[in-house]
């Protein structure tokens, strides 16, 4: 629901100036750069202290819009707080303010750039408790979910902040013997981030966090689902010394998203966007910023394999599926969606299995939560369509009732094949296939028939046939007898084919936000 409130000139929150951090103190600095410092044991303000509104973040400031939208908590269907709905004209504000901020950001050096980050990861250490709240109050996550989100987070800004200091340039030779020639890399500009809902602590920090380490400033434009969630890290970097307009926030109600978008994507100074998020809204950003010339960093949906041989050691496989499949109730893009088993070994897998499912999630227990009913909803009706066309269920009962519409058990199908919706759609939900195989050209043809290509995962005891089946799979990432879900702040990560294109973390990830410029010039 919008609400249209009463118009007041919009609020705002000054951050004031404090001493340096030591960590500026202790290198030799010019007194140019005390503009970059802001308090970095500077007191949490209640960001909602205004009818219970939460602000965007505009130019360093608590930003007011005139309308509103509600925040729902999945764990109890109740709204918990309204959220400020970004305009196109409030999204034009936050791209000016990056712009402005761009200036003297891209200015700065990596030295003070890694300060910033390693006081940002002190920062997130302190506040757990808040971080956590904000976190299970609007995604309805279980803590090992939160806790793990908030320390690979940390480990990511720390890692960061390692690399920052690394990335060079060149001096090439030239054909002419006469001149010289340095290749630079430079920041693109301002950069559009978008961070979905599931993950958000870690995708929303990895959103901004690298185009900001190279210099860039952003528009973190925040899921609607979770604004409180993704607003607490803006105020973690300001916390940490972050100057105001590096790193500005908006939201938006449903109803504007295509506006809004549309708007920023198009904005002459927005030069480089990153999306997190499905493959159909992907597809689209794709389009208009390629329209544009703009180019894209895509992360996007996933429907990830995982191989199962008849050498596998079936107690690991069976764990290491179970948990792949449905760690938070299978809404990460990386989840376990279609297991592939060797027919030798099948019977003897799905019971092990089924049983690594009920030791996950105890009958006596309340079932998971999915962010809202429409998640539910797809899942049963998946199921169903399954079951209709001869799959039958191994474990879980999608008519069983719980104690909301947005709950439900694991479901475990078996027997399914290519006429199945199931077969081909993303679930991003509890459902997860097992398909017999009885080679190694079937495993591979069919874990490949898919227009995703995120990761998937091989277990077998000969890592010869590990690597040869690594070598076939047409996914960003392959782990071998571990799960598919898997992401490390040194790695690499992204997809093929309908998975996106372009790459998150380590070194790699920073490049991304660089391009290069020769400069050529006389000996």
């Amino acid at each position: 629901m919008v609400e249209v409130k009463s118009s007041r000139p919009p609020q705002k929150r000054t951050l004031k100036p404090a001493p340096l951090p030591s960590t500026y103190v202790e290198s030799s600095r010019s007194k140019s750069e005390v503009q970059f410092a802001l308090p970095a044991d500077q007191p949490q303000v209640d960001v909602m202290a205004t009818a219970g509104v939460l602000p965007l973040v505009i130019n360093g400031q608590d930003y007011f819009p005139d309308k509103t939208f509600d925040v729902k908590s999945p764990s109890t269907d109740q709204v918990i707080h309204k959220c400020g709905a970004a305009s196109v004209a409030d999204a034009a504000r936050a791209v000016d303010a990056a712009a402005d901020a761009l200036k003297s950001w891209r200015k700065t050096t990596p030295y003070e750039r890694q300060a910033i980050f390693l006081k940002a990861a002190e920062v997130m250490e302190g506040r757990r408790d808040d971080l956590f709240k904000h976190m299970t109050d609007e995604t309805g996550a279980t803590r090992g979910w939160v806790d793990f989100n908030i320390s690979r987070t940390i480990d990511l800004l720390k890692d960061i902040a390692g690399r920052i200091p690394t990335m060079e340039g060149s001096f090439p030779p030239t054909v002419d013997r006469n001149r010289s020639a340095i290749v630079m890399h430079e920041p693109y500009g301002v950069v559009l981030s978008i961070a979905p809902w599931n993950a958000p602590y870690i995708l929303g920090t990895r959103s901004i966090a690298y185009p900001i380490a190279m210099g860039n400033t952003v528009v973190f434009k925040a899921s609607e689902l979770c604004p409180k969630t993704l607003r607490a890290i803006v105020d973690v970097f300001h916390q940490a010394g972050l100057p105001n307009g590096v790193l500005n926030m908006i939201a938006h109600a449903p109803a504007d998203a295509a506006a809004v978008t549309s708007s920023l994507i198009t904005n002459p100074h927005v030069k480089k966007i990153n999306f997190t998020g499905s493959t159909n809204v992907g597809r689209i950003i794709a389009k208009l910023a390629g329209e544009h010339l703009k180019p894209v960093v895509l992360e996007l949906g996933g429907k990830a394999p995982a191989i199962v041989w008849e050498d596998a050691d079936l107690d690991l496989a069976a764990k290491q599926c179970a948990t792949g499949s449905f760690l938070h109730s299978g809404q990460i893009c990386m989840s376990t969606e279609r297991i592939l088993v060797h027919k030798a070994v099948s019977d003897a897998f799905q019971q092990k299995f089924a049983a690594a499912v009920a030791n996950m999630f105890p009958v006596d227990g309340d079932a998971p939560i999915l962010i809202n009913t429409a998640a539910a909803q797809k899942n049963k009706q998946l199921v169903s369509n399954a079951t209709e066309r001869g799959a039958s269920i191994l474990y879980g009962d999608i008519h069983a009732q719980e104690i909301s519409h947005n709950r439900l058990r694991p479901v475990i199908l078996s027997g399914v094949t290519s006429e199945m919706d199931i077969y081909k759609t993303e679930s991003f939900g509890p459902t997860v296939s097992v398909i017999e195989i009885e080679s190694e050209e079937e495993a591979i043809r069919i874990a490949n028939d898919t227009e995703y290509g995120l990761t998937s995962a091989i277990f077998t005891d000969d890592l010869r046939r590990g690597l040869r089946f690594a070598a076939e799979l047409e996914t960003g990432a392959v782990h071998i007898n571990s799960m598919s879900v898997h992401d490390e702040t040194s790695l690499p990560h992204g997809g093929t084919k309908a998975s996106g294109y372009g790459r998150f973390n380590g070194s790699i990830g920073l490049a991304e936000w660089t391009r290069t410029k020769n400069v050529t010039f006389e000996k």
